[in-house]
């Protein structure tokens, strides 16, 4: 599978990615707290942070991420006001909607499930959504939110999030072009029952995977089929 530059995307770890458009407009993911999930502190700036809740530091540290390359602070939105408002805003120019969706019942860290909110944005052509930190199978509701997606950005380690068989009937369902796995189990992120990138791999043909071996790749709409493929990343290091 080829990419060609237009669209460039960097994972950190984590839930963490970093998403450039051809013109510079930069996006950050939910950016960590790098003591809590042990991958190393994001360096980069970027015009817009989203977070898919204020009150989970391993989803919502807006505040250690510097300024953009375009120039000031970024532009932070909080994807669970925005699904809990009208359900979309726009920061920088860039349209962003956003559906509610709760942690995993039998979160070890919380006594109440946390409520969070899962998003999606376009760029370069590129539909892309964000799962979030959703920990349960989804409502009719929510998989109709991924309908159409280009790139998915997927909670693929089961433990503290969605099951894997409950992911898959979302990607079954919508049929994503390009899935891109994160939240799985690392030599640097391991949670005891979070799972490696292998349980998730095992739901698909090996000709539908393929792996980037980088932090960082460039990708076009026309690198994407109507097939589903996974790609598979590296974590900035």
């Amino acid at each position: 599978m080829r990419y060609r530059k237009e669209m460039q995307i960097t994972w950190f770890g984590h839930a963490a990615f970093k998403l450039t458009d051809a013109n510079g407009l930069s996006v950050i993911t939910d950016p960590y707290t790098p003591e809590g999930v042990g991958y190393p502190p994001i360096r980069e700036g970027a015009d817009v942070v989203v977070i898919s809740s204020d009150d989970d530091s391993a989803h919502c540290r807006a505040d250690l991420i510097a300024d953009g390359p375009t120039g000031g602070a970024p532009e932070v939105v909080n994807a669970l006001q925005v699904a809990q408002g009208s359900g979309e805003t726009t920061a920088r120019g860039l349209h962003i909607r956003a559906i509610e969706a709760a942690e995993w019942d039998q979160h070890p860290e919380h006594a109440v499930p946390g409520q969070n909110g899962m998003y999606r944005f376009e760029m370069d052509g590129l539909k892309i959504a964000h799962m979030g930190d959703v920990g349960n199978p989804l409502t009719p509701a929510q998989q109709d939110f991924f309908e159409d997606t280009d790139v998915l950005l997927a909670l693929a380690g089961g433990y503290l999030t969605i099951e894997l068989p409950d992911l898959m009937e979302m990607i079954h369902r919508v049929k994503p072009k390009l899935v891109i796995p994160m939240h799985f189990r690392t030599l640097t992120y391991r949670p005891r029952n979070t799972m490696w990138i292998e349980s998730f791999l095992a739901h698909f043909r090996e000709d539908q995977v393929d792996f980037a071996l980088d932090h960082t790749i460039d990708i076009t709409t026309d690198a994407l089929t109507d097939r589903t493929r996974v790609l598979v990343m590296d974590y900035l290091r």
